[in-house]
């Protein structure tokens, strides 16, 4: 608390106002540091420039006007137009600034990005994000940083207003290679969860007392306990919403890919990976893309009716 009271409070570009950027920004905002956001949507800032956040018009306008920028982005198409498009971050970037990029992408591309900022006399870090929106809003999130060690605490001075773990991970890709393994762990957990759920329903358990037993038995895991994809069982999480909010469906799919990459690239079989990668694609093309990919609950209960 005494070295953040005492840190310079020096503007931090914040670039990707979404589900997950638009609280992590608001939490650099409450910690005092001055704000300067851009996202693509200009709906989007409009909630920062009532928080006295400054607007600008491209990745490059805030580069211009920050040299510590924080990205998070959908895919890696869209952080490589973030940093090397026309009006990308790299057309105005100052030497010695650090970029950290939080958005979940190849780590092959972290490394390509690296090359570039490196190019530019500038620092780059790989830092996504585990936790979700519940704990972005809760400042709880866990950042997974991979880069040059000895940048590491400039790095961590600005994600610990952000999150309660930060963990450095090794060079540049690391940060993202430990999310991509999460998050394939994340996804076969919840469709286990999900499975596990609608057989006990099916066989006349009560939700609740079912979702009880699991999380105080050896099934328990974080979908069980803190995420439960069953309507009714929690409050607060999207299952509760009907499937509204949380990690959408799409973005899952998306990380399962970025997954099947790696496995393939390093030769590493990953058989339940890989069909967790082929559920979450079939929701997409059945209409699920927008919800939370805890809405496999919902998909698996309506492909037994077919």
């Amino acid at each position: 608390v005494c070295s953040r009271a005492m840190a310079s409070k020096t503007p931090v570009g914040f670039i990707g106002l979404g589900n997950m950027g638009n609280p992590m920004a608001k939490n650099l905002v409450k910690h005092g540091y001055p704000v300067i956001a851009y996202d693509v949507f200009p709906e989007a800032c409009k909630e920062f420039q009532d928080l006295g956040a400054q607007v600008t018009d491209s990745p490059a306008d805030v580069a211009e006007r920050a040299d510590r920028i924080i990205t998070m982005l959908p895919s890696s198409p869209n952080a490589k137009e973030v940093y090397t498009g026309a009006n990308g971050i790299l057309k105005k970037v100052k030497k010695g600034s650090l970029l950290i990029d939080s958005s979940t992408i190849d780590p092959a591309v972290s490394k390509e990005l690296a090359k570039a900022v490196e190019k530019m006399g500038a620092v780059f870090m790989d830092a996504p994000v585990s936790g979700g929106v519940g704990a972005a809003r809760a400042g709880n999130l866990t950042f997974m940083v991979g880069g040059v060690e000895q940048e590491f605490d400039a790095a961590k001075e600005l994600l610990t207003c952000m999150g309660s773990n930060v963990v450095y991970c090794g060079e540049v890709g690391t940060g993202q290679a430990a999310k991509i393994c999460n998050n394939m762990l994340l996804a076969i957990s919840m469709i286990g969860t999900a499975e596990a759920m609608n057989l006990g329903i099916r066989l006349g358990l009560d939700p609740k007392l079912l979702a009880k037993i699991l999380n105080m038995s050896s099934g328990r895991c974080w979908s069980s306990d803190t995420y439960n994809p069953v309507p009714g069982v929690m409050e607060g999480v999207p299952s509760a919403n009907n499937y509204q909010g949380g990690f959408g469906t799409t973005l899952m799919a998306k990380d399962l890919g970025l997954a099947q990459i790696s496995a393939t690239n390093t030769k590493t079989p990953v058989p339940l990976g890989s069909q967790a990668h082929q559920i979450y694609r079939m929701m997409c093309a059945k209409g699920y893309a927008l919800k939370d990919f805890s809405a496999v609950f919902q998909f698996l209960r309506e492909e037994e009716a077919l």
